[in-house]
């Protein structure tokens, strides 16, 4: 869980009166803007869900910001590439208003706040619970001001953009794992958590006799350079959330690389639900290809939610599974 620093600065009286709308940028969560009016908040996100949890909160989120704001506070995200366009972004949006920072240290905020606090006048600061909020005026902090980088090629050759995973080359995980996909794969596929394509991009070409494949993908940014990335007719693109797609039909095999974080500390739980949600999917003697860090314990799991399972390959850092869908596991 990421710090409640705001509504501590908040509280304590440090933090500047924040009346009228504020931008959000970053990886946003309920608890990050505790304390704030949510009335005010006009959210910018890619993710979808996110985009519902707020929605359900009642609060006012979209993909592109289409206001000015009075504010704009940035949560800081993991990718150091993504931090200073949303700090640019967040200037846009409110140029005459106060800019907030929030990170924790293992999100780089000391390192941030440096280079802020040596191009930016009257820049002003809270430390709690190992990160900093930090806060300066807009019109102090054009220098901060950088040209939008949306997307570009990475050294893959693949369309990718600032803040999605691997985004400046392939993932080495997803290389191993195409390795060991036969290439007689056919019917109907899902690549959950497909990212910007990669691997929908090389089942596709290694395998004729696929029917669709679904690319499910959290991050709608990600999604877009899929579409790029993935021309083949046979590919169908859901901005959903992996855990509650659906399809009419069982699938005959699923591929994954899932996430396991979503922050710097891993969280094996989240791929544990993705492994349960392919069970849901498949149908029986369907297929579930999956790789994973070599130290995330997801045997359990496989073993409870498939018939049987292979252990393909494991390297010093990865692993790779084939998980069979029998008629008795419901996942």
């Amino acid at each position: 869980m990421k710090h409640a620093r705001l509504d501590l600065a908040r509280r304590a009286e440090l933090l500047p009166v924040l009346d009228g709308t504020i931008a959000v940028f970053g990886p946003i969560a309920l608890e990050r803007v505790s304390g704030l009016n949510t009335s005010y908040l006009r959210c910018v996100s890619d993710m979808f869900t996110v985009n519902e949890a707020l929605k359900s909160a009642g609060i006012s989120v979209t993909r592109a910001l289409d206001e000015a704001c009075a504010h704009a506070l940035v949560l800081l995200p993991r990718s150091k590439s993504e931090i200073w366009q949303l700090i640019s972004a967040a200037i846009a949006a409110a140029p005459e208003g106060w800019i907030i920072v929030d990170g924790q240290k293992t999100d780089g905020i000391e390192s941030v706040a440096k280079q802020i606090t040596r191009l930016v006048s009257g820049v002003e600061s809270y430390s709690k619970g190992h990160g900093k909020t930090l806060w300066f005026k807009g019109g102090n902090a054009q220098d901060l001001l950088q040209p939008v980088v949306t997307e570009e090629k990475n050294k893959g050759g693949y369309l990718t953009s600032p803040g999605v995973f691997s985004a400046d080359d392939i993932d080495p995980a997803s290389e191993l794992l195409m390795q060991h996909i036969p290439t007689s794969l056919s019917g109907h596929v899902a690549d959950l958590g497909a990212g910007w394509g990669y691997l929908s991009d090389r089942a596709l070409s290694e395998n004729p006799s696929i029917e669709t494949l679904h690319l499910v993908e959290d991050n709608a940014a990600a999604l877009e350079c899929a579409r790029a990335n993935v021309e083949d007719p046979r590919a169908e693109f859901h901005w959903a959330d992996v855990l509650n797609w659906r399809q009419s039909k069982l699938l005959d095999a699923i591929l994954m690389n899932p996430p396991f974080h979503t922050s710097r500390i891993a969280e094996p739980q989240i791929g544990i639900n993705f492994v349960r949600a392919a069970a849901s999917l498949l149908r029986p003697g369907g297929k579930l290809f999956l790789v994973a860090n070599a130290h995330l314990p997801y045997e359990t799991t496989i073993e409870q939610s498939f018939e049987k399972y292979d252990l393909i390959v494991r390297t010093n850092r990865f692993k790779v599974f084939c998980a069979t869908r029998g008629r008795a596991k419901l996942g």
